[in-house]
């Protein structure tokens, strides 16, 4: 008699990971089973005909089909050589799971797959902003990114992004450039460099702060994944700002996520004639961002917003873009 695959994983972690090989991130069938009765007995109903909690026997007969094709023999495997690799996992009963995915329900990611400080995701939320936009960014945009990202940083902020082109890279680039934490959201696994001109980039982000993805080792990217990662991007910080971005760019859905969280949205407006700025004005005309002009309307967006209450306030607010604030060490009145 065949061995079920729920019979050989070794709790909750092991089946949570295998999850994440089986179905695509976001899958909010699979997730809503998942939460409804946790990893191990998630596979068993998979790979069962039980009736499923909550959920009709039609239904129960799609879920299944369409994720018995990826029920292969070498997920263990897959899971072994990833632990050879050191390459961390996080689960919700963790104590560097950042509480800030539970909010997305059914949505929460089945494991974070992590390279790095994982323990930068144990900050408060509002201690955590997430910077965003445009690839095909301008000088101004990335200018404006970094500066917003070092300053932050110096701020003692945890910096979080994507790895992308554009106003990510020089988010993170700032961030790093400043002696500052910051955390890279992949929609790929985290032992893959992408794009490939980032892979330095990435290496340093590994080095000094964090990789994180939902997606398993040896993941390569896809449109519908990186549409996925926003969610992440969202929920993992108190504000989300966005320095750059046409209408229709990816960046656009992560601040409507965050602004459905109840977290903060900045936008920093840009020349009417620039199309990397239109997204920034519609988010703002919309109700849905606030204007951001200086570091400090980031500061008050944390403060103000509900992650502000999850936390003792700070005090201090951050300076101009184009500027930089003294060190902790060399600011007057501010203590380490």
């Amino acid at each position: 008699m065949m061995v079920s695959i729920a019979e050989q994983v070794a709790g909750e972690r092991m089946a949570r990971m295998v999850l994440s090989m089986i179905a695509e991130p976001d899958d909010q069938v699979t997730g809503h089973v998942l939460a409804q009765t946790g990893g191990v007995e998630t596979l068993r109903l998979l790979e069962g005909d039980d009736p499923i909690p909550k959920m009709s026997s039609g239904g129960a007969l799609l879920w299944r089909e369409r994720l018995a094709g990826h029920l292969t023999p070498d997920l263990l495997d897959r899971v072994a050589s990833a632990e050879k690799q050191g390459i961390g996992t996080l689960i919700p009963a963790d104590r560097e799971w950042p509480a800030g995915l539970n909010d997305l329900g059914i949505r929460a990611p089945y494991v974070l797959w992590t390279r790095g400080a994982a323990s930068f995701l144990t900050y408060p939320l509002r201690d955590r902003v997430t910077i965003t936009g445009a690839r095909s960014a301008t000088p101004y945009g990335m200018e404006v990114a970094g500066d917003l990202a070092a300053n932050l940083a110096d701020d003692e902020r945890i910096i979080v992004a994507g790895g992308a082109f554009g106003i990510e890279g020089a988010t993170h680039r700032g961030a790093l450039a400043q002696g500052g934490h910051t955390v890279a959201v992949l929609a790929c696994g985290v032992d893959r460099a992408y794009p490939s001109a980032h892979r330095e980039l990435l290496e340093q982000i590994g080095d000094a702060g964090l990789l994180a993805s939902e997606l398993p080792p040896g993941t390569a990217p896809s449109r519908e994944r990186f549409l996925a990662r926003g969610r992440l991007l969202a929920a993992l910080s108190g504000v989300t700002v966005i320095p750059e971005a046409g209408v229709r760019s990816g960046a656009m859905p992560i601040a409507a996520h965050a602004h459905a969280l109840r977290c903060g949205v900045g936008a920093v407006p840009g020349p009417v004639t620039s199309v990397a700025s239109a997204g920034p004005h519609e988010l703002i005309k919309r109700g849905v961002a606030s204007i951001v002009t200086t570091t400090s309307d980031v500061t008050v967006l944390l403060d103000s917003g509900p992650a502000g209450k999850r936390a003792p306030r700070r005090s201090g607010l951050g300076p101009e873009f184009g500027s930089r604030r003294p060190s902790a060490r060399e600011e007057p009145g501010r203590s380490l």
